[in-house]
């Protein structure tokens, strides 16, 4: 018998076992989390394969980053999606429109039925977000980025006069959890779950946000601080969801309405302090422009 044959295979199965390992072992994982008692023998075995799973896929991770990074260098829709910064704002535009307008639609379904100004509220502020986003995929999509650049700063001013209108719909989102304990409840796996892509959106944003300033063009720095301005607003929902799911009864209503408050308080500062920066910005660089042609 070849132990060492038989050693590399369980540690380095061929790709389609470590494929199905992963929903197998999620499924498996997340059943007895929720309802088998930590200790059970069927919960011990679903730790055991998780373990196992997560150990050969991270053995995988130098093989992975190798083909990654030939596939990135080799594969021609990739060069072109790295190339073009025009059209992966244009996807994203897209798609979180889409988003924003199904979600937006859906929440004010749930206003009309349970007849509450609390699903109004987040119906009007994805509303915003999708206004936003379709004002600057008009423009996006016909001209490339510093092509026509006084009607990207008159976009780009809009836009930050938007957000001071979205904020009204913000505040209003604050006092409702505030002042009547409008907040969510969900379970723990999907309280973690909701963490890890808030904190991954909010990441990228930042990220995205920095990135984009070197093509110096206010239809892409729009694009993004929507996408920060999206994303601390999912950091309070889920600052609203986390205490009150992992709540054991040591907050009291106070404290957790005071951490609320000031989280949203500082929020709103925040939106408004961007709008005013794009406001600002946009006017100060629109006059230029306008000083220049008289020129």
């Amino acid at each position: 018998m070849d132990f060492k044959k038989i050693g590399k295979s369980f540690l380095f199965p061929h790709v389609a076992i470590m494929l199905i390992l992963v929903p197998v072992s999620m499924a498996f994982l997340v059943y007895s989390l929720i309802f088998l008692a930590s200790d059970s023998i069927v919960a011990v075995l679903s730790y055991v394969l998780s373990f196992y799973t997560l150990t050969v896929w991270c053995l995988k991770i130098p093989y992975l980053i190798a083909f990654v990074k030939v596939f990135r260098a080799e594969n021609q829709y990739v060069q072109v999606w790295k190339a073009d910064a025009r059209l992966r704002v244009n996807i994203s535009l897209y798609g979180t429109l889409i988003f924003n307008t199904v979600y937006a639609i859906f929440q004010m379904g749930l206003g009309f039925y349970h007849h509450t100004f609390w699903y109004y509220s987040l119906a009007g502020y994805y509303f915003s977000l999708a206004v936003m986003r379709f004002f600057l995929l008009r423009h996006s999509r016909k001209h490339n980025p510093g092509e026509k650049m006084r009607e990207e700063l008159v976009r780009y001013r809009a836009c930050g006069i938007l957000f001071l209108m979205m904020n009204l719909a913000l505040s209003l989102m604050i006092f409702f959890m505030v002042r009547w304990n409008r907040t969510f409840h969900h379970h723990e796996i999907t309280t973690i779950a909701m963490a890890a892509y808030t904190f991954t959106s909010f990441t990228i944003a930042i990220i995205n946000l920095v990135k984009y300033r070197k093509y110096e063009s206010p239809i892409f720095s729009a694009s993004k601080a929507i996408s920060l301005a999206s994303a601390c607003v999912s950091m309070l929902t889920l600052e609203s969801t986390m205490l009150t799911t992992f709540n054991d009864g040591s907050m009291n209503e106070l404290s957790r309405n005071i951490f609320l408050g000031v989280s949203g308080g500082v929020i709103s500062v925040f939106v408004i302090a961007m709008a005013i920066h794009m406001i600002c910005e946009s006017n100060k660089k629109l006059k230029q422009i306008k000083k220049g042609q008289e020129v």
